[in-house]
């Protein structure tokens, strides 16, 4: 299975994931063929992309850029739609990448929506941080929204990318408690703020900084490049295949709940 990489390469994270997913396959001996690599961005556009980009180089993976912000002013110069352009562009990556003869792909800090014919010519796999049915949005949003509701437990899922934004057909996921005693104090501590305090006020004074958000986000993070490694790792083995931009798996129903190696890999980490 030749897989592809899809990256906007804004910044640090987007090395990371790329770095520690190959080191990760290279550590275990598993063969994780990267066929290629996309970015959106070319050389010259943001010094945090042009660190993606030279990662690349270094890996000596085939890449493959189109600037999507060239690409977009040009469109609005013509009067074209954001989903007219949406389609023109993404006919062109896919033109781009059809050499490479890729089988899946996978968005990793890809910043825009592929098109729907994208999305039915490949199997397009997207890390989203919660569970399936779980929020919407940027992680940061997804937390703050399970911080107002009071949430029990959380994840992450790798589902197929659709027209609809975090909503495809669900591949695999971890789950992740929130409740138990090394979390009680921190749950303390939030409805305190909170007899006094909305939400959104409590975001708007500490951010990213609020203990209970802040351990979320490190207890998820640590885990999400570990179920995107194991999800990779399936369709390498040949346990998960593709066909038509679907996912199929002929030994197992779909999704697949993948905390126990995610948790094991996350721990020996």
């Amino acid at each position: 299975m030749r897989i592809g990489w899809l990256s906007t390469g804004r910044d640090q994270a987007a090395v990371n994931l790329l770095s520690d997913v190959l080191a990760r396959a290279q550590q275990n001996g598993l063969p994780l063929e990267l066929g290629a690599v996309f970015c959106d961005r070319e050389r010259g556009e943001a010094p945090e992309s042009d660190r993606f980009l030279d990662l690349v180089e270094r890996l000596d993976v085939p890449l493959v850029t189109l600037s999507s912000a060239a690409s977009w002013r040009a469109a609005q110069e013509l009067g074209v739609s954001r989903a007219d352009w949406r389609e023109e562009y993404h006919r062109g990556v896919m033109d781009l990448l059809v050499p490479h003869r890729l089988g899946v792909l996978v968005m990793a800090g890809y910043m825009l929506i592929a098109s729907p014919a994208m999305c039915r010519r490949y199997a397009i796999l997207n890390l989203h941080p919660a569970l399936p049915g779980g929020p919407t949005g940027t992680w940061q949003q997804v937390i703050w929204q399970l911080l107002d509701e009071g949430a029990e437990e959380t994840g992450a899922m790798i589902h197929l990318a659709t027209a609809e934004l975090d909503r495809g057909p669900v591949v695999a996921y971890f789950r992740l408690p929130l409740r138990g005693e090394d979390w009680a104090p921190l749950w303390q501590q939030f409805r305190a703020k909170r007899a006094t305090k909305s939400v959104a006020e409590i975001a708007a004074t500490e951010g990213e900084d609020e203990p209970l958000f802040a351990e979320i986000r490190r207890r998820g993070e640590v885990r999400e490049i570990p179920l995107l490694y194991q999800t990779l790792r399936l369709f390498a083995e040949g346990r998960l295949n593709t066909a038509k931009g679907a996912v199929l798996s002929e030994s197992a129903r779909l999704p697949l709940d993948l905390t126990e190696a995610v948790d094991e890999e996350a721990a020996a980490r």
